[in-house]
Order: C-alpha cells, then structure tokens, then sequence
C-alpha cells in the first residue's frame, strides 16, 4: 500500500473555502482507480493548520491520480487559499487510518 500526506497552512479567512474544496476532491477520489481511504485533519490548537492523508493500493495506482486533471484542478483551486507551499509525505504501509473494515 501505498501512502501520500500533504499539510496545509490555510490563510485564516479561507479554512471554510478549503475544507470544502478538499472534501469535494475526497469524494471524487473515493471512485478512482486504486484509491484505499482519505482523511482530512486539522489542527485543534491551530484549525488552519491541516493535513489530507491518503492510502493507494500501489505507487503508481497514486502517481495516475497525480497526474489527473482532477488533482491538478483541485491544487490550482487551492492554492490561493494556502499561507505557504503545502509539505508532503510519501511512504510505503504507513497505517494512520484504522481501515474500513477494521471495526
């Protein structure tokens, strides 16, 4: 499996703007090929910090969604709401999300 993270330091006038725009690409991903889970964090101490961490089956099941429109859409629309340049993590079996089917 594969895992991606990204964290986010929103501008403050615009976390609402961004948490939608994130959770309407979440939805989008839960139908793309090779897509496990998504999960969208923020912050308790500081809500327009924020993390999106994603599973794949596979590395490249991930790097097809990177180079999808849909991505580079939903990164062009964000973009202008981030304080800085987003940091990222990418990993192989990083398991922070109790699977679905784990109950």
């Amino acid at each position: 499996m594969q895992t991606f993270g990204l964290n986010y330091e929103v501008k403050h006038g615009c976390i609402e703007d961004f948490k939608n725009s994130l959770m309407q690409l979440i939805d989008t991903m839960k139908n793309c090929d090779g897509h496990v889970e998504t999960k969208l964090f923020a912050d308790v101490f500081q809500p327009n910090s924020m993390m999106i961490y994603s599973n794949w089956e596979t590395k490249s099941k991930f790097a097809d969604f990177v180079k999808s429109d849909i991505f580079k859409q939903a990164l062009n629309e964000a973009v202008d709401m981030l304080e800085s340049k987003p940091s990222h993590f990418l990993g192989t079996d990083i398991r922070l999300i109790k699977p679905a089917h784990d109950n």
